[in-house]
């Protein structure tokens, strides 16, 4: 356990929905002119829905301007050299390879904060709790992968085999928040847990097998970093500008540099990040407490706000009260997510998903590596997850979640076959050009939208209890 204190509120039914309510029309009072103008916007991003909109919207875009008559565009816009200079040293990669290594390092680094949370204090905490959603996705792995390989090695489309292995998160969670109160809660915290178990075997296939060659000197100036960054956490440092430089300047550099892809470095930088508290839940209420006796005190009639700097005073301190009663890793998490969501996952699928149709989309379909990721993404994944949850159950090492039947379970293997944004990710490490690459991309968009279709079909018909 990583630290003094791990918040996990398991609050009492009512208290938070009282609290917000409070909360509320506590805000009502001082509403800026622009509220009700931002106010749907708000709620549109923080809705679960968001990220498989958007996705699905980039996707759409990319499709339409890779076969409008400015289709050259596409491809010449996303190839755009773009270059990072100091001094005498530079880097220079295109706006796709900007966008796949470098924005995806945000998209892998807020996955590992996930995946260690998850770890900490989810449902990843415990054995028991665990053994569920980590045999369901390593089922729901291997089988996939199995059966794109059945079809396609020997052969160019070998490389591919890791493609039908992922899940894609923001779409299959984004379903789900489509379907409402028909979906019961344990349902969503099993695909959520499941996504992140799948999300993390996918990273560790990608430093595994999607390496080319290594810079052993870049790879031990990457350790080096590490190491520091590790000694921060432990020093107790939490300020993310030191984790942002360490991480950034030094442990992402180090991985692009070493033929590792750097993305890897997003995962292994989240793992050093504090998830500890400095103040514990009695220590913060104590303090809160003081210094809230100290505002009301400091309230003088006669003096504005601006020039009451005894209230500045306690507010800073009420401030820094409130950053140590949280984790650096909860800051970051709710920090970045919504970058994350809003902007990495849709930017990614408009630099990835334009594939221009006009050639034999049958013949694209019908090749071995389509065929191979349609096979492993439409069956091996419901397959694999169900089969490997009923060996598990029947074993006595886990149970169904309250509320979840056998046909919840098939409709979340299907959504599982919702491969998306991390299927494109490997394809582009799989192939670089070409007929394969070309043929994966169809068979990822044509296999992600038969899967959510399945699988929100499966749900709208059971019938909520």
């Amino acid at each position: 356990m990583d630290g003094r204190e791990v918040d996990v509120e398991k609050a009492r039914p009512g208290a938070n929905v009282r609290g917000q309510i409070i909360m509320e029309e506590l805000v009502s009072q001082n509403q800026p002119l622009i509220q009700p103008i931002v106010e749907p916007f708000q709620r549109f991003l923080h809705a679960q829905s968001t990220g498989g909109v958007l996705l699905l919207a980039a996707t759409v875009t990319a499709m339409v301007w890779a076969n409008s008559p400015w289709a050259e565009s596409y491809a010449a816009f996303w190839n755009t050299p773009v270059s990072l200079v100091v001094g005498s040293h530079s880097l220079r990669e295109t706006l796709l390879e900007w966008i796949n290594d470098g924005l995806m390092a945000m998209f892998f680094f807020v996955i590992g904060l996930e995946i260690k949370r998850e770890i900490l204090v989810g449902e990843l905490a415990s054995f028991r709790q665990a053994a569920l959603p980590l045999t369901a996705a390593f089922g729901g792995a291997m089988l996939p992968a199995m059966l794109y390989s059945t079809l396609n090695t020997p052969g160019p489309g070998a490389p591919g085999w890791g493609i039908p292995m992922a899940t894609d998160i923001a779409f299959a969670l984004g379903i789900l928040a489509l379907l409402g109160s028909r979906v019961p809660l344990a349902l969503k915290v099993f695909l959520t847990a499941l996504a992140i178990a799948d999300d993390l075997m996918a990273v560790l296939v990608i430093a595994l097998f999607y390496t080319s060659t290594i810079s052993w000197l870049s790879l031990g100036i990457g350790a080096a970093f590490l190491a520091l960054l590790i000694a921060a956490n432990l020093a107790g440092v939490r300020h993310p500008l030191v984790y942002s430089i360490l991480g950034i300047g030094g442990l992402w550099l180090a991985f692009l540099m070493s033929g590792v892809h750097a993305t890897i470095a997003g995962v292994i930088a989240a793992m050093t990040i504090p998830a500890r508290t400095r103040l514990t839940g009695h220590e913060f209420l104590s303090r809160g407490k003081v210094l809230l006796e100290g505002f009301e005190q400091a309230m003088f009639p006669e003096k504005p706000q601006l020039a009451n700097r005894e209230r500045q005073q306690i507010a800073r301190h009420m401030k820094t009260a409130v950053q140590q009663v949280e984790t650096p890793l909860q800051q970051l998490e709710q920090a970045l997510h919504p970058w994350v969501t809003v902007v990495v996952m849709p930017v990614f699928a408009l630099a990835n998903a334009g594939i221009k149709l006009d050639g034999d989309i049958g013949a694209l379909l019908m090749n071995p590596v389509a065929l191979g990721i349609i096979l492993g993404l439409l069956v091996g994944k419901p397959v694999g997850i169900v089969f490997s949850s009923w060996l598990v159950i029947r074993g006595g090492l886990a149970v169904l979640p309250s509320g979840v039947s056998w046909t919840h379970l098939w409709a979340v293997g299907c959504l599982g076959g919702m491969g998306f944004t991390m299927s494109l990710f490997i394809t582009g490490l799989a192939f670089t050009h070409g007929p394969s690459l070309m043929s994966a991309k169809v068979g990822i968009l044509a296999a992600s939208t038969t899967a959510g279709t399945i699988g929100w079909l499966f749900l709208k018909r059971i019938r909520p209890k």
